[in-house]
């Protein structure tokens, strides 16, 4: 396996050449009214029924149901802390990446069957460090599972202080790949971004590093 975390890392064992996310100032925490509340719940429900169904891999009124079950079995006995959703739904950003998901699911699919029918080859494998450029708890969770679901991808773990994703990668033959496995994952979180997040997180997609780090 090849291991693309820089040398050198400190004492807390983290990778150095990594952006370090600068601490948040101090700011009150907004208060979410009771419709806004219930909103939120809503929109949670709906990703757990949606996270269910794949899941199953089949789309059908049973799985619905025991979805919906679920997740208000969850949001009942596991409740989440108030986060207010501040994006705005957008669709025909969303119609992209919900079309550029699935071309990438089928092409994956193919490229991960080839890897493993070709008799003699033994496939290298890499953990690379890929810091997003908004790091929000949705942002995060979104772009993790998404990349998850790509077959060929797989995240081992996520630094949310930091806003950075380690993820697995498969097939690995040089630099170039790493690359493109960073851009790959990039990709996606701007996709998402450009679908669901608000217009401060959109512009921060272009933002350089060093802008990024004074927009905590």
């Amino acid at each position: 396996m090849t291991d693309d975390l820089p040398p050198g890392g400190g004492a807390t064992g983290e990778p150095a050449g990594v952006p370090r996310a600068a601490p948040a100032p101090d700011a009150p925490v907004p208060t979410v009214g009771r419709g806004g509340r219930r909103r939120d719940q809503a929109v949670a429900l709906g990703w757990l029924v949606v996270a269910w169904m794949l899941l199953w891999g089949d789309v059908s009124w049973g799985n619905l149901v025991a979805g919906l079950v679920i997740g208000v079995a969850v949001l009942l006995f596991f409740p989440l802390p108030p986060v207010t959703f501040g994006g705005r739904v957008r669709p025909r950003a969303l119609l992209v990446f919900a079309a550029t998901f699935v071309a990438e699911l089928v092409s994956a699919s193919v490229h991960v069957a080839a890897v493993a029918l070709r008799f003699g080859y033994r496939p290298r494998g890499a953990i690379i460090a890929v810091p997003l450029r908004v790091r929000t708890d949705l942002n995060l969770a979104l772009t993790a599972e998404v990349i998850s679901l790509v077959p060929g991808t797989l995240i081992l773990d996520v630094d949310r202080a930091a806003g950075v994703l380690y993820v697995h990668v498969l097939d690995v033959r040089g630099p170039d790949d790493l690359a493109e496995s960073r851009q790959r994952v990039l990709a996606v979180e701007r996709r998402i971004v450009r679908a669901i997040g608000s217009p401060d997180e959109v512009r921060r997609l272009d933002l350089e590093p060093a802008e990024r780090r004074n927009h905590p």
